[in-house]
């Protein structure tokens, strides 16, 4: 991954991980999901969210604004 991004959100539950990027790209943030959970047993890991880092001010505005806990 490049220098430039910044971890905004962890949860170890993929479809909250899910929602939070597509809130977030709803403006035109750019997002990405790193999916690090245990393929085998799918109990293990987190789901980290990821953005630019020069969108990280909008992006914790739009987060604290939703109730998400950054």
């Amino acid at each position: 991954m490049e220098p430039n991004w910044v971890k905004i959100f962890t949860s170890a539950n993929f479809f909250q991980s899910e929602l939070v990027k597509q809130l977030l790209a709803q403006h035109e943030i750019e997002v990405v999901l790193m999916n690090k959970r245990d393929s085998a047993h799918n109990t293990f890991g987190q789901v980290e969210v990821y953005i630019h880092q020069s969108a990280f001010s909008q992006a914790i505005e739009i987060l604290v604004l939703n109730d998400i806990n950054p």
